[in-house]
């Protein structure tokens, strides 16, 4: 599933080339996706002029001077195509401009597309109960611990929870762990305030490490030019199940079911 570097890798490339034109025609190829296209989306879309694009958590942001913002999910397998050389039968979403064709093709159909007011974004029910970006500066060390007190639960479900913080997902968590040293089963209320310290910056450098190399690679996910992310080139622990451990510790990577996902650690140096 594409992760928030993905996401964001895609924003940074539709950007590029959709970042106020105006969309001159809107196809939809079939009813739904996980959900039904927006009735009214041809209609609202069609002659609007895009005025900016982000991301929230997982979903990317196509804002248009009709005060309306396109929000768009990948779900499991979706991704944009930009001037794609042949159609093809996933491509579910195509935008046209004087300039490209962009096309969402999503194969499994576990993405989605809704039409949101601009200045209701905050309070639409699925980013009501977000929490904060981990690139934003209201993630910290301190709110980290406010939100862990107490907690019971691990360390890796709690930053998966996106009420704590949003758009972390399975790899990066994995990563970030690694990287700060933490075991992903310790209860999220044991942490240490000297652990969050090191584990805020590790997610946002493993972020930011992924976004700068294209995102991972996985399955099917590719950027909008096509091209493919290498940040799977430098994952340390995920995926590496009886590697030896990146530290040179004398660890072994290890693998275990957490939460209905994997979790990759290593038992040597993750306390």
């Amino acid at each position: 599933m594409p992760e928030l570097p993905e996401v964001e890798t895609t924003v940074r490339g539709l950007a590029r080339f959709l970042d106020g034109e105006r969309i001159t025609r809107v196809r939809v190829n079939r009813a739904d996706l996980r959900r039904p296209f927006p009735p009214e989306l041809v209609q609202v879309l069609t002659g609007a002029q895009v005025t900016g694009l982000g991301r929230r958590a997982k979903y990317g942001l196509i804002h248009t001077d009709r005060d309306q913002t396109m929000v768009f999910h990948l779900g499991m397998s979706g991704r944009w195509r930009i001037d794609p050389a042949d159609a093809d039968r996933h491509d579910h979403l195509v935008l046209e401009t004087a300039h490209n064709r962009f096309a969402l093709c999503d194969p499994r159909r576990f993405g989605s597309v809704d039409l949101v007011e601009t200045g209701e974004l905050d309070c639409w029910a699925p980013f009501a109960a977000l929490g904060p970006e981990p690139l934003g500066d209201e993630f910290s060390a301190t709110y980290l611990k406010s939100a862990l007190i107490g907690r019971k639960q691990a360390i890796k479900l709690c930053l998966l929870d996106q009420r704590i913080v949003a758009g972390l997902g399975n790899i990066y968590v994995c990563e970030a762990l690694w990287r700060a040293g933490i075991h992903p089963r310790k209860a999220g209320g044991k942490v240490t305030r000297p652990q969050l310290e090191r584990l805020v910056p590790a997610i946002r450098l493993v972020l930011e490490q992924s976004i700068r190399d294209g995102g991972s690679t996985l399955r099917d996910y590719a950027a909008p030019d096509g091209a493919l992310g290498y940040f799977a080139c430098s994952f340390d622990v995920y995926g590496r199940e009886g590697e030896a451990c990146h530290r040179d510790d004398g660890g072994v990577i290890r693998r275990f079911a957490q939460g209905g996902r994997s979790s990759w650690f290593c038992a040597t140096c993750q306390r």
